[in-house]
């Protein structure tokens, strides 16, 4: 069996740094299979609506055919590509964000052979609208490159923020205005922002306007994680809405492995895990004043959240788990044994 991943996003400019991209490269390390962007518009001169995405394509792809025995398309919300319906071999739909209330095209989803989510919360959803062929498959991480390092925790408390923005909007749906807002308040709050290439400029002067140069530091390069993890007490991640973030993030992910506590916003479906599991603590509003009262909760109960995120990362989102899953979704789909 050969497998063709589908990406509908633009190609990241740290890779390495991109959740889908490091989940893509495990299972390629993993399965036969080849790789495809369809998102035309990082060379288009004019900009190209979602729904012609992949049909420049499709002469590439009727080529591959001849090898690929199945599609796997990654998206971040559950978006009706006319191109799949076009496709001769059978089509995997990954949902890498979480599924938000609204319903989607559920006649559309329904012609797809398998649905993958990340989450309890957005598989309950698509099983709600009567779709049947949905497949849960947590997030991994790669454990073992983390290592635990205990930071004390005195009157300041430093934060890790890695889902940095990719457009203007995203400086307040990913809450990186209530952050600084926060730091503005709060002048024992300590950040670090992990950021990609993207929108650096806007970033480094928002941080001198208000000016919180001591207590903002805005890192855009590749870096060890677990390094910059060592330095910092916990990791916060938020959105404002399920459909512009990753279901299970990465860089929370990484922050538990490393035995650090997560702060996130309740619209990200793992806030559902770490509120059940004690892990960290659930920000209720992309609002500075939620973010300080989840803080002040973290401090309250550090060191219990603590000991639960180093055992959580190593033993809840391994790599081996994650390729068992995909395997026994593969074989379910195909009828074949891997």
């Amino acid at each position: 069996m050969k497998i063709l991943y589908h990406l509908a996003t633009l190609p990241p400019k740290l890779p390495q740094a991109e959740a889908i991209s490091q989940e893509i490269a495990a299972l390629r390390r993993h399965f036969d299979s080849e790789q495809i962007w369809i998102n035309p518009n990082h060379r288009s001169p004019i900009f190209i609506p979602r729904l012609l995405f992949g049909f420049h394509k499709l002469k590439q792809i009727r080529a591959q055919e001849q090898t690929v025995t199945l599609h796997h398309f990654y998206n971040p919300d559950p978006f009706p590509f006319p191109y799949l319906r076009r496709l001769r071999r059978p089509v995997i739909y990954s949902i890498t964000c979480g599924v938000a209330d609204k319903r989607p095209n559920v006649n559309f989803l329904r012609t797809m052979d398998g649905l993958v989510v990340s989450d309890e919360r957005s598989a309950a959803r698509l099983r709600a609208w009567g779709l049947e062929r949905v497949f849960l498959v947590r997030a991994a991480i790669e454990a073992e490159r983390f290592s635990h390092t205990p930071l004390p925790l005195g009157s300041d408390i430093r934060l890790m923020v890695a889902s940095a923005p990719w457009t203007l909007a995203q400086f307040q749906t990913k809450g990186v205005e209530a952050l600084l807002e926060a730091a503005r308040r709060e002048p024992r709050l300590r950040l670090v922002f992990l950021w990609r290439g993207v929108l650096t400029t806007t970033m480094q002067q928002r941080v001198a306007e208000l000016g919180l140069a001591e207590q903002v530091q805005v890192i855009n390069q590749q870096v060890e994680v677990n390094q910059v993890l060592a330095g910092v007490h916990a990791t916060i991640t938020l959105a404002t809405d399920t459909g512009i973030i990753k279901a299970q993030p990465h860089s929370l992910l990484d922050s538990l492995a490393a035995g650090k506590p997560v702060l996130v916003s309740r619209a990200i479906p793992m806030a559902d895990y770490v509120e059940a599991a004690g892990c960290g603590v659930v920000v209720e509003n992309v609002a500075s004043e939620a973010i300080l009262t989840a803080i002040e909760q973290l401090r309250e109960n550090y060191p219990a959240m603590q000991r639960v995120a180093q055992r959580a990362g190593q033993e809840d989102f391994t790599q081996e788990a994650m390729l068992a899953s995909y395997r026994q979704m593969y074989e379910q789909v195909m009828g074949v044994s891997l």
